[in-house]
């Protein structure tokens, strides 16, 4: 939990505050924008909640952050509905789990809900109030597993629901490789009827990306948008087996069709198909070296 002694100056007075223990994740920022801020490579408290609205959301961010550094000067009465708020329904049948793990670095999970089983996207930490709101939403069938960085609390949840676990051969560790279904080579594996696998090699050897009902693209760290450049793009600081093979598979998934991006590392992006189009071929042109770095 976060500790009042540890409260970062940069904090504005108030309530809500971030203490120096920050991995600087991104996490609260994005959940709660106008609350939270970066400044001097951490966040920070810029303005404090003043409605329900922004209070509930900066709740959601303080129990999402990976690290505990986001706490409160008096104790929160209202812990219970933001526990119960999570997760956050987005669309239809899709939710951000929130409560995310610090061995993943902050990275975002989701949550479909189908009638033939729920999909966990990544692993969220292994909180019991999430666990429970899970169970509510149907439990959980398959854990879909995007690549090695983003694992987290992963056996918890398989011992828990029983789910299957799936992730590529080729991101298998050792504390990944009694994962149930392991994909193999580099084409599409049609999952199931609305849920389409789909290898991007370039962050790491073996990363994938899931489509589900061809329209929600969950991305892990091989697609974001990025508010600096204010288009959607990669990691390329952090891209760790190969920047050309990773272009390559951003060429190859430009050929989808779809309306959400919904990564672990960066942030959303929602717009209609003609939009997302342009937006995924200023990309590769950025990628390509056409764009600003």
């Amino acid at each position: 939990m976060a500790h009042l002694t540890q409260r970062r100056p940069e904090n504005t007075e108030g309530d809500f505050y971030v203490d120096s223990t920050c991995i600087d994740c991104d996490t609260c920022r994005w959940m709660a924008p106008e609350v939270f801020y970066e400044i001097g490579d951490q966040s920070a408290v810029y303005h404090q909640p003043t409605n329900q609205t922004e209070r509930l959301r900066a709740m959601q961010a303080l129990l999402s952050c990976p690290t505990a550094s986001i706490g409160t000067i008096e104790k929160p009465s209202d812990i219970k509905q933001a526990q119960d708020s999570l997760p956050i329904q987005l669309a239809e049948r899709v939710y951000h789990c929130g409560y995310h793990a610090e061995r993943s670095f902050g990275a975002a999970s989701y949550l479909i809900q189908r009638p033939e089983g729920n999909v966990l996207v990544d692993s969220p930490r292994f909180a019991p109030p999430l666990v429970k709101r899970l169970e509510q939403l149907g439990g959980v069938r398959h854990l879909y597993l995007t690549h090695r960085d983003d694992v987290a609390d992963h056996q918890k949840f398989h011992q828990h629901f029983g789910c299957e676990r799936i992730l590529h051969q080729d991101e298998i560790s050792s504390s990944t490789r009694d994962v149930e279904i392991k994909l193999t080579g580099s084409d599409p594996i049609q999952f199931a009827p609305d849920l389409l696998i789909i290898p991007v090699p370039g962050h790491t050897k073996g990363h994938t990306v899931l489509l589900y009902d061809q329209t929600f693209l969950f991305t892990g760290d091989h697609l974001a948008w990025s508010p600096q450049l204010n288009h959607l793009y990669a990691f390329r600081s952090a891209c760790w087996y190969s920047w050309t093979e990773l272009t390559h598979s951003m060429q190859r998934l430009a050929n989808y069709s779809f309306e959400w991006v919904l990564p672990g590392h960066g942030r959303r992006f929602h717009s209609d198909r003609a939009t997302m189009r342009q937006q995924m071929q200023q990309c590769l042109a950025w990628m390509e070296g056409k764009g600003k770095f």
